[in-house]
């Protein structure tokens, strides 16, 4: 347990933090089932919308740091690559 006020103080913004960042990382994984839910439908045409607003949701999870940059592009570059074999 904080004995020191700031510690206490720290306590609470970690959870804080740690509440927000959750809340963010479910956004993005509801938003990528999104994606792979209209993957698997085989539509193409619901699989690009949901992709495009999957996109920036990962992006401004990366900005916010939520997940690394890298992993943020790396997924969008694989939704990407699946949406793209499915409409071709």
């Amino acid at each position: 347990m904080a004995n020191t006020t700031s510690a206490k103080k720290a306590t609470r913004k970690i959870a804080r933090r740690t509440a927000v960042n959750k809340a963010r990382r479910s956004r993005i994984r509801s938003f990528i089932r999104k994606v792979e839910e209209a993957i698997a439908s085989g539509d193409a045409n619901v699989a690009k919308a949901a992709l495009q607003a999957a996109q920036p949701e990962l992006m401004r999870a990366a900005t916010k740091g939520v997940m690394h940059s890298n992993t943020a592009s790396r997924k969008v570059s694989r939704l990407a690559s699946r949406v793209k074999a499915l409409s071709a």
